[in-house]
């Protein structure tokens, strides 16, 4: 039986909406009437007059979140439209879209009305569709404005009312919700009761994602032993997020990037997430990392954070050669070896351009890095990382950051790694949060030294998966449905 559709608007008798399966309803007995609390996966679409804080319209989403009712236009959906920065960050998705669909208007501004992801001028429709995916509201409008370079840009996007809708636009407004709510959902695999959804973002696309093909594979069909649906998602899919119990990246993460934006939804939304957005916010940017590690007394090499004032220490503090980071590089792209003082000036002038502060390591060469996996504040998997052939990192790049070779990962049972490098990693995570890292440590001798603590780190079918097989697997989707359903039972209690 499929889930009860709501449309929730102030006044049921002012639309004229008949859909089979959709229930119009007024906001004043959604929020009063309590049979509607109880409905089971119910979805609400809210047309209500007015969405500032603590109006109906407002209420209407919150408990609708509330009740696992997964509401359109959602509180961190009027939240992210309610902030200019955040709106126009995410219409940069969509920029090539934006440039040629409004190529043809002739004035300098122009609005755009969105009625269930469908615009009246079909030229536009593909615009209002993926604006749609990104701010999930049934009824929307979105302002433009061409700036001197005659690049067009979004200035600002809000949810409207049913009452806000052009008299000479209600019929096609009507048309097009009937078409939204007539479509038939994608199907669902009938074979085993479903008790959880788990959307995984990934970019095919991408070299250096934190799982190949084979991977995500295996997730699923681990996945599927225990229940939990999972879907592949895209960066398209920004809006899609509430439809889910849980996410889990498995592309690049920065803070800058949209898988961060993706987690900060997710979480906001009440979803699981693996990794959630304070994990990757701290893992990513390595001043944090070495601040972190200082304070709390765990090993690590000779580390300078170092800035404008105090770049002519360096040589004395760590010495040459040295390793020059930038706070939020990934895959070995921010890092670089610098032999002497003058190549350190030409490092550091490229650095400070782009952050007030970077971090600047002795270097000493290992043949090997540790991998160490934690999941769940638990010991998960090790592996030695193997530096790329005549190289001093793992991965090896040109000047201009094209991908060269990588060494070789070689799986190895936690019992033979030494006490102290399990010991230390674990440390090191547990400081970040509760998730899925990998923490790199070098080791010397009977010494070793925490390199980076990595908020998504790589699994990979024939890697990291060599020891455990499908184990590997089957824990991380263990860890979600364990998380999932204690989400419930809170929501229950």
């Amino acid at each position: 039986m499929s889930a009860p559709v709501l449309v929730v608007v102030n006044n049921p008798k002012s639309w004229p909406l008949k859909v089979k399966g959709v229930r119009l309803v007024s906001s004043r007995d959604y929020l009063t009437n309590e049979s509607y609390a109880d409905l089971d996966g119910a979805r609400v679409y809210n047309l209500c007059r007015h969405y500032r804080y603590q109006s109906i319209g407002f209420y209407v989403s919150l408990l609708a979140a509330a009740r696992g009712h997964h509401p359109e236009p959602s509180i961190p959906t009027l939240q992210d439209m309610r902030l200019v920065s955040i709106a126009r960050l995410l219409s940069e998705d969509i920029d090539d879209l934006i440039q040629s669909s409004l190529a043809k208007v002739k004035s300098d501004k122009f609005t755009l009305s969105v009625y269930f992801g469908r615009n009246l001028a079909q030229r536009h429709d593909d615009l209002g569709s993926r604006l749609y995916g990104l701010f999930r509201a049934p009824l929307m409008r979105a302002q433009f404005a061409r700036a001197k370079d005659g690049e067009w840009g979004m200035t600002s996007i809000s949810p409207i009312s049913a009452s806000e809708i052009p008299e000479h636009h209600r019929d096609f407004v009507v048309e097009a919700a009937e078409d939204h709510f007539s479509r038939r959902p994608r199907p669902r695999r009938p074979t085993k009761k479903v008790r959880a959804h788990l959307a995984i973002l990934y970019t095919p696309e991408e070299d250096n994602a934190p799982s190949n093909a084979g991977a995500l594979k295996r997730f699923e069909k681990s996945a599927r032993k225990l229940g939990i649906e999972t879907e592949i998602i895209t960066r398209e899919d920004y809006g899609r997020i509430p439809e889910f119990d849980a996410l889990f990246i498995r592309d690049n993460t920065s803070v800058n990037g949209y898988a961060y934006r993706f987690a900060r939804r997710a979480a906001a939304e009440g979803l699981v997430v693996i990794d959630h957005p304070e994990s990757t916010f701290r893992c990513n940017n390595k001043v944090y990392i070495a601040e972190m590690l200082r304070t709390n007394d765990l090993p690590a090499p000779r580390t300078m954070i170092i800035h404008r004032e105090n770049l002519d220490q360096v040589e004395k503090q760590i010495g040459f050669p040295c390793i020059l980071k930038e706070p939020d590089g990934t895959f070995s792209t921010g890092v670089k070896k610098v032999e002497n003082e003058a190549e350190l000036q030409e490092r550091a002038a490229q650095f400070l351009e782009r952050s007030e502060l970077f971090i600047g390591q002795e270097f000493f060469p290992t043949t090997f890095d540790w991998r160490i996996g934690i999941l769940d504040r638990k010991l998960f998997y090790a592996a030695k990382y193997h530096m790329a052939g005549s190289h001093w990192q793992i991965i090896q790049y040109t000047q201009t950051g094209a991908y060269v070779q990588a060494g070789d990962v070689e799986a190895i049972p936690l019992r033979r790694v030494p006490k102290l490098v399990r010991d230390t990693a674990l440390r090191a995570a547990n400081l970040i949060g509760d998730g899925l890292y990998g923490v790199d440590v070098k080791q010397r001798g009977k010494e070793c030294f925490v390199i980076e603590v990595n908020d998504n780190p790589n699994i990979d079918a024939g890697c990291e998966d060599q020891v455990l097989g499908d184990e590997t697997y089957d824990r991380i989707m263990q860890t979600f449905l364990k998380r999932i359903e204690a989400l419930r039972r809170g929501a229950r209690r």
